[in-house]
């Protein structure tokens, strides 16, 4: 992708002015992180950004930070993914320390409370973006088991209630037997 490797100073910045200028958790920290990387700065394919965000997502803790960790090493290392998470994670210790020294303040001050109501607003339709993204890219290889799988899981936690964390087992599972048997077949053919 990028004709150089990516600055260390470039990967904190980047990832600090994300952090800082966005609201809403991780779901929205992630789509700024993948135009960034994958569009603006060219440092990953989409493709790869989306496998990422992928794991990330998968594994325990928040988003934005386990995606940190992955993207920052990919790109620079150890040195890079602790890049990477401080420049995540320094913002919202800061917004979240001042706030907790006047909670009681905000928690009582009607005109923040009517700004936070709006912003869920944007909040939602970044959170879309990121899953119409995530969903054209697997419609778009035309393989059925992961598109299977994507409509099997929003049927279960939707209209199901099942367990998140079961349906990203058991879709993790389906796609392991699934790329195990795809490669015994190619290794036949």
């Amino acid at each position: 992708m990028a004709s150089s490797k990516p600055k260390l100073s470039t990967l904190f910045l980047s990832v600090l002015k994300i952090s800082a200028f966005t609201f809403g958790g991780g779901y929205v920290i992630v789509p700024l992180m993948r135009k960034r990387f994958s569009e603006e700065l060219q440092w990953v394919a989409e493709e790869e950004m989306l496998d990422m965000i992928a794991i990330a997502q998968s594994a325990p803790g928040p988003i934005a930070v386990n995606t940190s960790i992955i993207l920052g090493y990919r790109l620079l290392g150890i040195e890079g993914a602790l890049a990477s998470v401080l420049g995540t994670a320094i913002p919202p210790l800061v917004v979240l320390t001042l706030i907790s020294m006047f909670y009681q303040a905000f928690r009582e001050n009607t005109w923040i409370a009517a700004l936070l109501n709006a912003m869920r607003a944007g909040v939602a339709a970044v959170i879309v973006d990121v899953v119409w993204t995530m969903a054209a890219n697997i419609v778009k290889k035309r393989k059925p088991t992961p598109i299977l799988l994507m409509v099997a899981a929003f049927v279960a936690v939707w209209f199901f209630k099942v367990n998140i964390i079961l349906v990203l087992i058991s879709c993790g599972l389906v796609g392991f037997f699934d790329a195990a048997l795809s490669a015994r077949k190619e290794a036949k053919a």
